[in-house]
């Protein structure tokens, strides 16, 4: 026989309850937005959003009025938003009218 013993509690007082580590409430202003351009496949541009913070529901109706607004197809992945096309100046007039500090990095 082995020293190991299986140990185990079934008491619910003892459990520690669990913190949420999704994105807090976080003012648009506070937000630090980057706007950049990417290639993929096919060699097509696609401008990336990185950089904002809300919940998932929020990023999909958010994604669904830049692409109405520009005129284009994208998509929302890995916490990013994908718009088709190089849309960084449209995009940027876009989030600063609801008050994002959005500002472009890299080429």
């Amino acid at each position: 026989m082995s020293n190991s013993r299986i140990v185990y509690s079934t008491g619910r007082d003892k459990a520690e309850p669990k913190e949420e580590h999704g994105p807090q409430n976080i003012r648009p202003s506070e937000q630090k937005v980057r706007l950049h351009l990417d290639r993929k496949g096919g060699g097509k541009i696609v401008t990336v959003i990185k950089g904002l913070a809300h919940d998932d529901v929020s990023m999909v109706s958010m994604t669904r009025e830049l692409k109405k607004r520009c005129g284009t197809g994208g998509s929302y992945k890995n916490n990013e938003i994908l718009i088709q096309g190089n849309k960084r100046e449209t995009i940027q007039k876009i989030l600063l009218e609801k008050g994002y500090d959005a500002k472009f990095s890299g080429g």
